[in-house]
């Protein structure tokens, strides 16, 4: 069907579907069978082998497995066949260990697709005669949908009604410029896409406008769906961190591999036989090598985020994850985010009048025409039913509709007694918002907006005692619109502002309260305690924003407020040398917000800046964290920002840096508890055969302590719960590397000391039990469980008996899982002969738990030397 060749009527009956009722819930379940969900197919996802076999394509996991197969096949030609053992156990660890990536790969997959699913795409469709919001991808052909400003389209529609409507198309056709729609527009058949007036396409956006469309085609039946390109799915991208770290582990790779090939050579002119001091010298660079480090980054990362949306944080970039740490200010809007968006309506002021009256359900007759007029120019929706009230729309609007349903006037019985002729929709550049309708038989323009906006473009009216009006009305933190007519002579075609918005006669003011969240001032404080400035930004009259900013705290002694028009009259310079002082910004418009964020970031500063309307997005995007609103959001802010809050709360940017300080903590942890472990390994075997030319470590040994401390610790480290004073320090620069504050010296002496004690065990094992065997075995046994013991140490910088030793219930378990399987090794008779271990003394075993704890009181020490230094 080439729905933009067709009239509207034809389109409509092809699909079988009235404009008022739209589809009934038969229907769409019908046509959702039929056509599918309202998505494009997605690239299929790897299978379980594709990911195990991706495993090993490591070099040094297939040089081990190489050297694996060489020493199976030499075993072959010998006579004994404990000689089997090694490789054989070296290939099973080889896959245990590939089994333990596909699960974590596995876990942060689930993780990306949970948070997928919350940040889903949502529409306003008309089925049975009422308006519902659904979830994008359950709109079938035929659904009748409302459009507006900030929205993404969707799916592929057919123009139904248009006001001032325009589309940004880039994505389809290259152009930059939004397209200008027009329902009324017959198109000829063959026409480009470009030129298709009528038409609106998923996946672009409404840059201006208002709309009413029925939906031709869903999911891959969409243009968006014909490109090819797009079907590929998104690339993985990897977060700032996860590449330094990936850098890392390259630079360490290529250490270890130096120590290893100086280990080889040594092994070699000892008399080692080559295949077992190459498998050896391979097997440390595979335990050596933090290649993992990378993906347990991504596990910790998504598991923090899945832990965020829990808090109605919906993180949709990683990067934004480690960001939150370092928020310095938050720039938020007033509406919503610190009140409860939770509009009412109490007052009302007809020009002229000797004082305002609250709101009830017997206003006076003008109060009434007033919000008649006021309840004509809206956009949004109230209904009240046996379930209770409906609102969907703008806040604002909808307290207007309730006001005017209170007093005997519903919108829908308005709407079809003084039909809307002609519009100019709502912008944020403009703050005002113009219709036309025909009342008793006069043409009228009806304009409401900001009271200084229509104040200015106002030639008529008692502005004198509007002005007192408004500052009474602000006094009391109250919002306040204008409401202004026009009379035309006739309806306007092309409705513009620069012509319908002038010569307005004044007719009154609507005030309304939207009080302070209560969480809002804890919130507040706790930014102050974190080293964050608060900063208010709203659309509101400057009266207004300041008594709510003082209530909860933002403004503070010697705190200024500034607006949009004494923003505008500073240069970069000034703003950029007074930004500290200024704690709210009144009646600015969404280009002041771009260089309230420049003139932050010009100080050094990590930004968090808030937005819903379409014109934030170059804000949101400009800003270190963009946090667009999840409720009263449009798709395009939501888009651009880094973060939505799925309940628009100020409380949980604060609740979501406190999240991301956790997550990098934590991240550090995993960092210092891995790299200060594989170090120890690496010294430990390169000092050995320097002393006594024998590797203190077998291959398979070494792998298995790999597999036992490597994974499931780092993993649960990652899981340890955000610290108490987490809020209480100050923000960490943005520019700071994971190993500032002597990180980096205090994880290379981890890994000398855990080199020394399992040296120590070697010599004393060798000693004692009286053979290499014994050696090795106590080797083993410190390296496995000293990595245990050092996981706990990792927890907190403070004292772990201060925060307790066994707070972290993951750890515990992981902990367990490894000693476990260190433990069934050694006493297991058939295991032990498998990896060449033998039983101790008893006394080698005091000496090895001994050995095991000495980095608790170490530890202990160090934690306090730093601190103090720190200090």
């Amino acid at each position: 069907m080439q729905a933009y060749a067709m009239g509207k009527e034809e389109v409509l009956k092809e699909l079988d579907v009235s404009p008022k009722a739209g589809l009934d819930v038969q229907q769409a379940a019908g046509r959702l069978q039929k056509y599918g969900p309202n998505a494009l197919r997605e690239a299929p996802k790897k299978t379980f082998l594709q990911r195990f076999a991706a495993q090993f394509k490591d070099v040094m996991i297939i040089i081990l497995i190489i050297a694996a197969v060489i020493s199976f096949v030499i075993a072959l030609g010998g006579d004994d066949a404990s000689e089997f053992f090694e490789p054989v156990l070296i290939l099973a660890i080889v896959i245990l260990n590939a089994l333990m990536g596909v699960i974590q790969e596995s876990k942060a997959e689930k993780a990306m697709d949970a948070l997928k699913s919350l940040s889903a795409p949502h529409a306003r469709v008309i089925r049975g005669g009422a308006e519902n919001i659904i979830d994008a991808k359950e709109l079938v052909p035929g659904d009748i949908i409302r459009l507006e400003a900030g929205d993404m389209i969707p799916a592929d529609c057919r123009l139904l009604e248009s006001a001032s409507l325009s589309s940004e198309e880039s994505a389809l056709t290259g152009e930059s410029v939004p397209a200008e729609k027009d329902a009324d527009e017959r198109i000829d058949e063959g026409a480009p896409l470009g030129d298709r007036k009528n038409m609106l396409y998923s996946g672009c956006s409404v840059s201006a406008g208002r709309a009413v469309a029925v939906v031709t085609g869903t999911g891959m039946d969409t243009e968006m769906g014909l490109i090819s390109k797009l079907l590929s799915g998104e690339e993985e991208t990897r977060t700032p961190l996860q590449e330094k770290l990936a850098g890392l582990g390259k630079i360490l790779g290529i250490a270890a591999l130096a120590a290893c090939s100086v280990i080889f050579v040594i092994g070699l002119l000892a008399g080692t036989p080559l295949i077992s001091i190459f498998m050896t010298a391979v097997s440390l660079a595979v335990s050596a090598i933090p290649e993992g480090l990378p993906a347990i980054v991504t596990v910790i990362l998504s598991i923090g985020m899945q832990v965020m949306a829990r808090k109605n944080a919906v993180v949709r970039k990683l990067p934004a994850v480690e960001t939150l740490g370092c928020a310095s200010v938050i720039c938020s809007d007033k509406t919503g985010t610190l009140t409860q968006n939770k509009m009412t309506l109490v007052r009302a002021y007809v020009c002229a009048d000797d004082h305002a009256e609250d709101i009830s359900s017997e206003n006076s007759e003008k109060v009434r025409t007033l919000l008649k007029y006021a309840a004509l120019c809206c956009d949004g929706s109230f209904r009240v039913d046996e379930k209770g009230e409906t609102r969907i729309g703008d806040p604002t609007e909808t307290s207007i509709l309730a006001a005017s349903y209170l007093n005997g006037m519903p919108a829908d019985d308005l709407r079809k007694e003084y039909p809307r002729l002609a519009e100019i929709p709502f912008d944020s550049d403009r703050k005002l918002m113009t219709t036309v309708h025909r009342i008793d038989g006069r043409i009228l323009a009806v304009t409401k907006g900001a009271y200084d906006v229509i104040a200015s473009r106002s030639t008529a009216g008692d502005s004198d005692s509007c002005a007192r009006q408004v500052n009474a009305m602000c006094e009391d933190a109250l919002r306040v619109l204008a409401i202004a007519v026009r009379e035309l002579p006739e309806v306007p075609s092309d409705p513009r502002s620069d012509t319908l918005e002038r010569e307005l006669t004044l007719i009154g003011l609507v005030g309304m309260i939207d009080p302070p969240r209560a969480e809002a001032a804890e919130a507040v404080h706790r930014c102050r305690e974190a080293g964050i400035k608060p900063v208010m930004i709203t659309g509101d009259h400057a009266v207004t924003a300041s008594a709510i900013a003082r209530q909860i705290g933002i403004m503070q002694p010697g705190d200024r407020a500034v607006t949009g028009v004494q923003l505008g009259k500073m240069t970069d310079d000034e703003l950029k040398a007074g930004v500290r002082d200024i704690a709210v910004y009144a009646r600015v418009s969404p280009e002041d917000k771009i260089r309230i964020v420049h003139a932050w970031q010009s100080q050094g500063e990590t930004v968090a800046m808030t937005g819903d309307g379409v014109n934030d997005a170059p804000a949101l995007k400009a800003a270190d964290i963009g946090c667009a609103m999840g409720i009263t959001g449009t798709d395009v802010a939501k888009g651009a920002a880094a973060m939505t809050l799925s309940d628009d709360n100020f409380a949980t940017i604060v609740d979501a840096v406190r999240e991301g300080r956790g997550i990098y903590d934590n991240i550090r942890k995993v960092v210092g508890y891995l790299l200060g472990t594989n170090i120890g390994e690496v010294l430990c075997v390169f000092f050995a055969m320097l002393i006594w030319k024998q590797s203190p470590l077998l291959s398979m040994q070494l792998l298995l302590v790999n597999l036992a401390t490597d994974s499931l610790p780092a993993i649960a480290l990652g899981m340890e719960k955000v610290e108490d004073d987490v809020m209480k320090r100050s923000p960490r620069p943005k520019n700071e590397g994971i190993f500032a504050h002597h990180f980096g010296l205090r994880i290379g002496l981890q890994g000398v000391l855990f080199g020394a004690i399992t040296l120590i065990a070697y010599a004393l094992g060798r000693s004692i039990a009286g053979s290499v065997e014994g050696g090795r075995t106590a080797a083993f046994l410190v390296l496995a469980m000293s990595q245990v013991v050092q996981s706990f140490n990792m927890r907190s910088d403070k004292s772990l008996f201060r925060i307790g030793p066994f707070g972290n219930r993951a750890l515990n378990l992981a902990a367990l899982a490894s000693a476990a399987l260190v433990l069934l090794v050694l006493l297991v008779p058939p295991l032990r002969l498998a990896f060449g271990l033998v039983l101790l003394p008893s006394k080698m075993y005091l000496i090895c738990a001994a050995l095991c704890l000495v980095s608790v009181p170490i530890h202990e020490i160090a934690k306090c030397f730093f601190a103090r230094k720190e200090h």
